[in-house]
């Protein structure tokens, strides 16, 4: 398997056990109230600073193991985004990290950065997850495809709505999306 093969396929599953293991273990976090972005937050913030840095790598260095031209491209921007949502942390808020006011009175401009990062990114992972659909060779790919940019869509949009567990609709769709492109990796091969 070649190198950009490995990166893509990597970047999902790391990208979401990392992400995963924080959320059972930073003390005062609930995926239920508090996006996998806040992580990002607090002194084990640094660790959710990486994985997103790391992930947006990853998806950057295989983006070219997809093939066609706007898997490659969208994979890239999605990578990007990753990168600066990972280096322009989020504001925190919502009482994470553990003794912080629940409602912040200002927005940073890392937190506004963030945003605009985070937002290239799902789109890009949207429209990625649906270009690979369209291009699948069978009906359950095209379905896979469909339903992780879906998943993503509707979680995203939930959230910014502030439906009910809107960030574990968020996460869910985000992680689908991310596993989806680290699996068509293994298939481009």
């Amino acid at each position: 398997m070649k190198t950009n093969h490995i990166a893509l396929a990597v970047a999902g599953p790391l990208w979401a056990a990392v992400s995963l293991a924080q959320v059972a273990t930073r003390d005062g976090f609930d995926l239920l109230r508090h996006p996998l972005s806040l992580l990002s937050t607090g002194s084990l913030g640094w660790l959710q600073i990486v994985n997103f840095v790391v992930a947006g790598l990853l998806l950057v260095v295989g983006a070219g193991s997809l093939g066609g031209t706007w898997a490659p491209r969208l994979t890239r921007i999605a990578g990007v985004g990753m990168i600066g949502a990972g280096v322009l942390v989020m504001d925190p808020g919502n009482g994470f990290p553990v003794d912080h006011p629940e409602v912040p009175t200002t927005m940073s401009w890392h937190g506004l950065g963030h945003m605009a990062a985070g937002s290239v990114t799902f789109t890009a992972l949207i429209a990625v997850c649906w270009v690979l659909a369209r291009r699948a060779a069978t009906r359950i790919w095209t379905a896979a495809g469909v339903v992780a940019g879906t998943a993503l869509l509707v979680g995203w949009g939930w959230a910014m709505a502030g439906g009910t567990a809107g960030t574990l609709t968020l996460a869910v769709g985000a992680i689908a999306a991310m596993l989806h492109l680290s699996l068509a990796a293994g298939r481009a091969r």
